[in-house]
C-alpha cells in the first residue's frame, strides 16, 4: 500500500520545496498538484484561449496532454512534447492560474488526474502538495499536514526566491493569489484531523524535519 503524505498550505509557506525535500528523504514519490493548474494556464495563454472563459477552458481539457515527474531528482512538467518545466513559473503564468483554477470542472477534472497519479505510484509512498489536498483530492491520506507561516514571513521568503522583483510587488502577488485562491478553498484553516506545522521560526531543515519526524511518527504505529 503506497502511503501518502498530504501538504496543504498558502502561497510562499515553502510546501513545494520542503515537500520535495522531505519526499527524497522519505524515498518517496512527489507530486506538485499546482503545476497542473499553471502548465493548463500556460496551454490557454500558447494558444489564445480565454482565460477567463470557463467554457472555452473547460472545452481545453479534452485535448489537454499532461505529464509530471514524481521522481522528486527526476522533476519535469510536459505538456503534449513540450517541457513546460521552467515555462509555468512565468509571471504571466502566475497571474492567469487563479482564473482556470477557480473553474469547479477544471478542478474536478485535475483532481481525478491526481488520484490517477498517486494510484500508479511505484513508491512505498507519495508526498502530495497543493491547495486542498488535505480536504479534495486526499482526504484520506495517512498523514495530512497543513504547511503555514506567517504572512511577513511568507513575503520574506518569496521576495528571496524572486530576484529582480521588489518587494512590494512579492507582496502585491502574494496577497492576489492567495485572495483569489481563498474563494474557491480553505487553505489557511487545517480540517479536523490535520496537523498544522507553522514554519515561522524554523529555517528550512528543520522544516523538513519537522515534516519527516510527523510522517515517521504516524506510519509507524
Amino acid at each position: 500500500m503506497t502511503i501518502v503524505v498530504a501538504i496543504d498550505g498558502p502561497a510562499g509557506s515553502g510546501k513545494s520545496s520542503v515537500s520535495k525535500a522531505a519526499a527524497r528523504e522519505l524515498g518517496y514519490a512527489y507530486l506538485d498538484t499546482g503545476a497542473a493548474y499553471r502548465a493548463l494556464a500556460w496551454r490557454c495563454l500558447e494558444e489564445g484561449i480565454d482565460t477567463y472563459g470557463p467554457a472555452d477552458v473547460v472545452e481545453s481539457l479534452s485535448s489537454f496532454e499532461y505529464s509530471i515527474g514524481t521522481d522528486p531528482d527526476g522533476y519535469f512538467v510536459r505538456v503534449g512534447s513540450d517541457d513546460v518545466t521552467d515555462d509555468i513559473r512565468e509571471p504571466r503564468v502566475s497571474a492567469a492560474v487563479s482564473a482556470v483554477a477557480r473553474v469547479p470542472e477544471v478542478r474536478q477534472y485535475l483532481v481525478d488526474l491526481f488520484r490517477g497519479i498517486i494510484a500508479a505510484s511505484a513508491r512505498p509512498g507519495i508526498v502530495v502538495e497543493g491547495r486542498d489536498i488535505t480536504t479534495v483530492v486526499a482526504p484520506d491520506a495517512e498523514v495530512r499536514i497543513l504547511l503555514t507561516a506567517t504572512e511577513e514571513a511568507r513575503m520574506a521568503r518569496r521576495s528571496a526566491e524572486l530576484s529582480g522583483v521588489s518587494a512590494e510587488t512579492t507582496a502585491r502577488e502574494l496577497s492576489s493569489r492567495d485572495a483569489q485562491d481563498r474563494k474557491v478553498v480553505d487553505f489557511m484553516n487545517a480540517a479536523d484531523g490535520v496537523t498544522t506545522i507553522d514554519s515561522t521560526n524554523l529555517d528550512f531543515e528543520q522544516t523538513i524535519g519537522a515534516v519527516v519526524s510527523l510522517v515517521q511518527k504516524s506510519t509507524q504505529t
